[in-house]
C-alpha cells in the first residue's frame, strides 16, 4: 500500500492536487462497484415479490412497507449509480473535482437510503414470518447496527487517528 502511494507521488514525494483527485475517484469507483451489485441484486428481488403466491395475504401495513422498501431500492440504486451517468456526461470535461464532490454526495446518500431499505425490508420479513413485535426490534436493530458500522465506527477510527496524529 505504502508503495502504491509512492508511485502515484512527484518527485516531492508528496501527491498533486490532480493526482489526489485522481486517486479519489479511482477509489470512489472501486466502492461504488460493490455496493451497487448487492443494491441491484435486491432491487430485482424486491421487483418479483408481487408474482409470488403469497403476495396477496399481505395486510395494508406491510403493502405499504413493501411499495416504501421498493422504492427505497430504485432510490439507493439511482443514487449509487448517478457517478457513472455524471462521468458519462462530463467526460473529458476537466470536470473531475466536481464529480469526485458530486459522486461521494451521492454515495453517502445512496449508503443512508440503502440502510433504511435494508432495515425496512428485514423489518417486512419479520413481519410476515414472525409478527409486528419481532419486526418492529429487528427493523430497529437493524438501524442502529448500520449506524453504528458504517457511520459510528469509521468517525471514532477518525477521531482517534486525529487525537493520536495531534498527540506526536
Amino acid at each position: 500500500m505504502a508503495e502504491d502511494r509512492t508511485l502515484r507521488m512527484g518527485e516531492s514525494g508528496e501527491e498533486s492536487h490532480e493526482e489526489r483527485i485522481n486517486r479519489n475517484w479511482d477509489e470512489m469507483l472501486q466502492e461504488l462497484r460493490v455496493t451497487q451489485t448487492g443494491v441491484q441484486i435486491l432491487t430485482g428481488f424486491l421487483l418479483t415479490l408481487p408474482f409470488q403466491q403469497r403476495f396477496p395475504e399481505l395486510d395494508s401495513v406491510q403493502r405499504t412497507a413493501y411499495l416504501m422498501v421498493l422504492a427505497g431500492a430504485v432510490l439507493a440504486v439511482s443514487l449509487m449509480i448517478a457517478p457513472v451517468s455524471y462521468h458519462r456526461l462530463l467526460f473529458r470535461q476537466g470536470a473531475r473535482e466536481w464529480l469526485v464532490k458530486a459522486g461521494d454526495r451521492a454515495a453517502r446518500a445512496g449508503l443512508v437510503v440503502l440502510a433504511f431499505t435494508i432495515s425496512g425490508v428485514l423489518w417486512l420479513v419479520f413481519d410476515v414470518v414472525v409478527g409486528r413485535l419481532a419486526s418492529s426490534i429487528a427493523g430497529i436493530l437493524a438501524l442502529v447496527f448500520f449506524a453504528g458500522l458504517w457511520w459510528l465506527v469509521p468517525t471514532v477510527a477518525n477521531q482517534r487517528d486525529t487525537a493520536q496524529e495531534t498527540q506526536q
